[in-house]
């Protein structure tokens, strides 16, 4: 067995599959034996299959490069589990819910038939939390996902299991979605790179609504770029039963070099002057990440926005109540099943009882005027630049921070009220890693680009990417 196998970013181990260096069912075992010896810690896989069934598919897979005329595709082989809010064929898919405990879906999502198209195996499921409301990875069914760098603290959420899971190399690289922050906060919380994508870019079905919910979006995740590139041309394009998705399927991988420095402006929007409370020492860590940056040979400018922040958190609210408690009604048609679900989301659901079409309306009005405020910023750089978290990881046993810097957040997700602008916008936004706390915690910064500009956000966090070695380099303290 190559126990070095689970270190390969995933587009190295696809070549040493492809070139026949290492077999499937070697690259198997290895993730299993990862698995064993590190999962029990972090509670990042759950739903794990039998290991005799995985051998056996990663033996078709070898059988078929050998016989067959090409590899499925760049994943062939590949160990993958998938985020447990995306339907799986024969494998649960909780949601993180008590309700769905025992939910097997009799055919896979769009983005799992995707993925195995490309070649990868289903080995099970990554942690999320409950319903994917809240950005800390817990649940009543498989319980807390932990931290890859300090098992006491939160892994970020709702992807957290998927971020983990690569950070501890349990994954060469993992999907995951984002309504608000859920690719961005774990990503940064576990020094690997998260992209939500352009609205529209990955498409999701089955899905309960396919006009009105557009806030949430399927994307990828990866310890290089590259690897988060490949897996996003997998991931996307056209679909016609999600009539909102874009067309084509755009190649990311090959261009993310073409790249001149010298011809790109950021804006740094830090912590909005003043109005979003951060953590100490949150700024000055991505400042590490802006001057990286500079080194790359882009101009990076402190900008003040007018973007009317408290309008635009009210708005979110009333978008985030109104889609999510259409989410929760059906479960609580049933009034039994109340004391099942979390007080978070039984919390979205009846805020938004009372609200009316004309509030709904209205929202969506101010939405409208947000975007294009976005817009006139981009007038005057290419790409705009913020935290990916207001606080550091937090204590795992602890649900959501309740302060910031001495305010208190009204609600539970307010502590994450910086990612809601690449959400509320639909535009392409990455986090990257910046460096670390004193006391050895990751922390991550978004960077945005222009509507449907993913290429180019691609391109600036790859060339970032090299600049910052001295800080991907840190891996968790593990058994390896």
């Amino acid at each position: 067995m190559n126990v070095g196998v689970t270190d390969l970013p995933a587009h190295e181990l696809s070549r040493e599959i492809r070139e026949r260096r290492v077999s499937c069912r070697e690259v198997m075992q290895a993730t299993l034996a990862r698995i064993e010896a590190v999962n029990p810690v972090h509670n990042a896989i759950v739903s794990l299959r039998d290991a005799d069934a995985l051998l056996r598919e990663a033996d078709a897979r070898d059988a078929q490069l050998k016989t067959g005329p090409a590899p499925l595709g760049w994943m062939h082989g590949m160990p993958q589990a998938i985020k447990d809010m995306a339907q799986t064929a024969g494998i649960r898919t909780t949601l993180g819910s008590p309700l769905l405990r025992d939910f097997v879906p009799t055919e896979d999502g769009l983005m799992a038939q995707r993925m195995k198209a490309a070649g990868c195996i289903v080995i099970g499921k990554t942690n999320t939390s409950e319903f994917g409301l809240g950005s800390h990875t817990f649940n009543e069914v498989f319980g807390v996902t932990r931290n890859a760098y300090d098992p006491s603290k939160s892994a970020g959420g709702s992807s957290g299991g998927a971020a983990v899971a690569l950070a501890t190399r349990m994954l060469a690289v993992a999907d995951g979605s984002d309504f608000m922050g859920s690719l961005r906060n774990p990503a940064g919380w576990n020094n690997v790179f998260g992209l939500r994508p352009s609205r529209g870019r990955v498409p999701t079905w089955p899905a309960q609504d396919i006009w009105v919910s557009q806030l949430g979006t399927e994307g990828p995740m990866g310890r290089t770029v590259l690897d988060v590139a490949l897996l996003l041309e997998v991931q996307a394009g056209y679909d016609a039963r999600a009539p909102l998705s874009l067309d084509g399927r755009q190649r990311f991988a090959q261009s993310l070099s073409e790249f001149d420095g010298r011809k790109v402006r950021v804006g740094w929007l830090g912590d909005l002057a003043g109005y979003l409370p951060m953590e100490a020492g949150i700024i000055e860590c991505c400042e590490q990440g802006l001057r990286r940056l500079q080194e790359c040979g882009c101009s990076v400018e402190p900008m003040r926005a007018d973007l009317a922040p408290d309008e635009v958190w009210q708005a979110w609210l009333t978008w985030r109540r109104w889609l999510v408690a259409a989410r929760i009604a059906p479960h609580l048609a049933n009034p039994a099943n109340r004391p099942l679900i979390k007080p978070e989301a039984l919390w979205e659901h009846d805020q938004a009882a009372n609200l009316s079409g004309a509030e709904i309306y209205r929202a969506s009005v101010q939405r409208s005027a947000f975007y294009h405020r976005l817009l006139a910023l981009f007038e005057r750089c290419e790409f705009l630049a913020l935290p990916a978290t207001q606080v550091w990881p937090f204590d795992a046993s602890q649900r959501w921070p309740t302060s910031i810097a001495g305010r208190e957040m009204d609600t539970y997700h307010r502590w994450m009220e910086v990612t809601i602008y690449a959400t509320f916008a639909g535009l392409p936004c990455i986090s990257v890693p910046v460096g670390f706390s004193p006391t050895g915690l990751p922390m991550g910064m978004q960077i945005m680009g222009r509507p449907r500009d993913d290429l180019g956000v691609l391109q600036l966090a790859h060339a970032y990417e090299q600049a910052a070695q001295d800080v991907l380099s840190i891996r968790p303290r593990l058994n390896r």
